[in-house]
């Protein structure tokens, strides 16, 4: 865990503000991370999706008296989206719902990173570069994290 988030923290050092690699985009926040994880919250159930989980892994390395920069994620979906990947094929879900991270990095600067649907799914048999809800999912990630991250 800490390896996943100190790969994470020196990626989004060397990142601008909308950022990332071939797989995973990252957006700058101009809030703190609860902030941007409210916000972020607020803009899924806005849309329409269903919220299925908020983690905060900062949280639990404390439980554990273990020290963890502002790290939460954001699982939600929507079944009219989610659905048609999983019927072209069902380890879909082995990525479904989607997920968001907020997270600081060691400068104190909060983002949003998640991985690309086309990426996330590209593997997979039945799974084609043209589909539809690969679109939807896209548009849908990058709406709601520029609405969590935005003043």
């Amino acid at each position: 865990m800490r390896n996943l988030f100190a790969a994470i923290t020196l990626l989004a050092f060397a990142a601008p503000a909308l950022a990332g690699t071939d797989a995973i985009t990252m957006v700058r926040s101009t809030h703190d991370v609860a902030t941007t994880m409210d916000r972020l919250e607020d803009a899924v159930t806005g849309a329409g999706a269903t919220v299925v989980a908020r983690v905060d892994h900062a949280g639990a390395a404390q439980g554990i008296d273990m020290v963890l920069a502002p790290a939460e994620v954001l699982i939600f979906g929507n079944p009219a989206i989610g659905t048609p990947a999983m019927q072209d094929n069902p380890l879909a879900g082995l990525f479904l719902p989607l997920r968001v991270l907020v997270y600081q990095d060691a400068q104190g600067q909060t983002w949003l990173a998640y991985e690309k649907p086309d990426e996330m799914l590209d593997d997979l048999d039945g799974v084609t570069d043209d589909a539809a809800y690969l679109r939807s999912m896209e548009n849908a990630l990058g709406n709601l994290t520029g609405q969590a991250a935005g003043s």
